[in-house]
């Protein structure tokens, strides 16, 4: 009973009974959904202020009007700044070197957030998610928070700044391993690809109330457009304390082989309700035993081993590159540039850039959809990342013609680009982790997520650092850099292509139970080396 979250109990004993599977259910993706929305709002501050750190020195000034209502400020808000420090930029990100210095502080937050990936995969299998993820969240807040301080501290120390990203990069690495693991623990494998792919709208979500957020309170100190996403992150760490059911064991629901990721496997599932008062002694122990904070972990070279991580991991290296890329820079990028002949303020940048994730929502949905009628998860991203390909250059060739243009090309870009990058490290990294390697355990599922997300973690740093240098150069060679990336991912996905065409095309052949039963262990085998195409053959 004490591993039970104190708002639930509350909650039993005001309404004298429990909640039904379903209702729990649509609990644990609300509060799974707030919280890794915070943990992406909390990341969007730097992408928001790096204009006022490093003011472009060749803008020219003036008004330059923006027609769509207040959202979108109609004046330049560093030309009408009343500090000096907005309008010359904040040490030492003033200089010359100032956008590669951003670059650094970029790359340090996420080398930090990918290393610490791969450990916190290991612990969330081993630990109590729910503590887990609260100290993560509140750390996370701590240092973002500090970063945000060094405005009203006028701290002017390079190492200050890339020091706290570094420990806010390690805390937020608590985050992903553990909410997948939770959603995996609580849904089965069917139409996962669906749910997950409106679950996965979090990440744009928080990006589009970080932006909002960091761009409201900029123009008071952008000490305060840290300090804001900091307080909101620490406050979603404690309501995932309050209200979060790590497991279905641990609000006293079980299924026949102790696993949550079963739960959906069981007929009429969604309507029973098992009550630990009504659960026989045995099935209790089953319950202590498979509990979140007893269960056992999985280690990383047993999850490399599981069919699909490795070139799955690959492939998100080079889609959160990308994906990352426009995270970090776009507001930059949109108030350096002209749009119709005139440029928009920094407020206005940021406000803008949340219609690139307002498209990624619809592309996360959307490829979620795709994957699950298709059944085919390797053609539906590397579809839509080769689609990203033609989106990018239209935005980069054609965004500047007018406001109109820009936002629907945006929107289109952030589409393509984040439907993969949803699907991947959400409805693939779930699957891969109940694989049937593991004999149905899903205890794996943090360390699997682990692999491929802080895998992925690594071009997300590479990115925004690439693009700090390059950027110097001009901006058509990120943009090349970023289609290059898109092109690398559809190549990766090849061969688990053919596997997928392989397997819906070649019927399968009557087998007696010797051969079966050699035909299974031969299937592993295969699996095991990635070939799927002959395994598809023998069937």
């Amino acid at each position: 009973m004490r591993r039970i979250p104190p708002g639930i109990l509350l909650i039993r004993r005001i309404r004298g009974r429990d909640w039904t599977l379903a209702t729990y259910r649509y609990v644990v993706l609300l509060v799974t959904f707030i919280a890794y929305a915070c943990y992406h709002a909390s990341r969007k501050p730097t992408s928001i202020v790096k204009s006022v750190l490093c003011p472009y020195p060749n803008r020219p000034p003036g008004r330059y009007p923006w027609p769509i209502g207040n959202v979108f400020m109609k004046e330049n808000f560093m030309d009408n700044d009343k500090t000096t420090s907005r309008k010359m930029g904040w040490p030492p990100f003033n200089g010359p070197d100032g956008t590669s210095k951003l670059g650094e502080i970029d790359v340090a937050f996420l080398a930090c957030y990918s290393l610490g990936m791969y450990v916190a995969g290991h612990l969330g299998d081993t630990l109590d998610l729910r503590l887990f993820l609260t100290t993560g969240m509140i750390g996370s807040g701590i240092f973002i928070g500090l970063f945000g301080m060094g405005y009203f501290w006028n701290v002017h120390v390079f190492w200050f700044f890339l020091v706290m990203q570094m420990v806010a990069g390690l805390f937020q690495a608590t985050g992903w391993p553990s909410v997948v693991a939770v959603i995996g623990g609580w849904f089965g494998k069917r139409k996962r690809g669906l749910i997950m792919g409106i679950w996965n709208a979090h990440t744009s979500v928080g990006n589009i109330s970080g932006s909002l957020l960091a761009a409201a309170v900029l123009e008071y100190g952008w000490g305060w457009s840290f300090i804001v996403p900091g307080a909101f992150i620490v406050m979603g760490g404690l309501m995932v304390y309050l209200f979060l059911p790590a497991y279905p064991e641990d609000v006293g629901f079980t299924s026949p082989r102790g696993s949550a990721s079963n739960l959906e496997v069981v007929p009429n599932d969604q309507e029973a309700r098992i009550r630990k008062e009504d659960v026989e002694a045995g099935e209790i122990n089953v319950v202590s035993e498979h509990g979140s904070v007893n269960r056992r972990s999985v280690g990383l070279l047993e999850a490399c081993l599981i069919p699909g991580v490795i070139p799955f991991a690959l492939c998100l290296f080079f889609a959160k590159l990308v994906a990352y890329t426009f995270l970090y820079w776009l507001p930059f990028y949109l108030s350096h540039t002209e749009i119709g002949g005139e440029y928009v303020s920094v407020k206005s940048a940021g406000n803008l850039s949340t219609l690139f994730d307002v498209g990624g929502i619809v592309g996360g949905i959307l490829a979620g959809y795709v994957s699950d009628k298709l059944n085919a998860w390797a053609t539906t991203a590397a579809c839509f990342m080769y689609a990203a390909i033609p989106s990018m250059l239209l935005y980069r060739t054609y965004g500047y013609i007018s406001q109109t243009v820009n936002i629907v090309l945006m929107m289109i870009a952030g589409l393509f680009i984040n439907g993969p990058y949803a699907l991947i490290t959400t409805a693939v990294s779930a699957d891969l982790g109940t694989h049937s390697s593991l004999r149905g355990d899903s205890r794996a599922l943090a360390t699997v997520t682990a692999i491929i997300d802080g895998t992925g973690s690594v071009g997300a740093a590479l990115g925004p650092l690439l693009t700090g240098f390059i950027s110097t150069k001009g901006w058509d060679a990120v943009f090349v850099m970023l289609m290059i990336g898109a092109l690398v991912v559809g190549l990766l996905l090849s061969r688990l292509i053919i596997a997928e065409i392989a397997e819906k095309t070649c019927k399968p052949m009557p087998q007696s139970s010797n051969q079966r039963s050699l035909g299974d262990f031969v299937y592993k085998v295969i699996k095991l080396g990635n070939i799927e195409v002959l395994l598809a053959k023998l069937y």
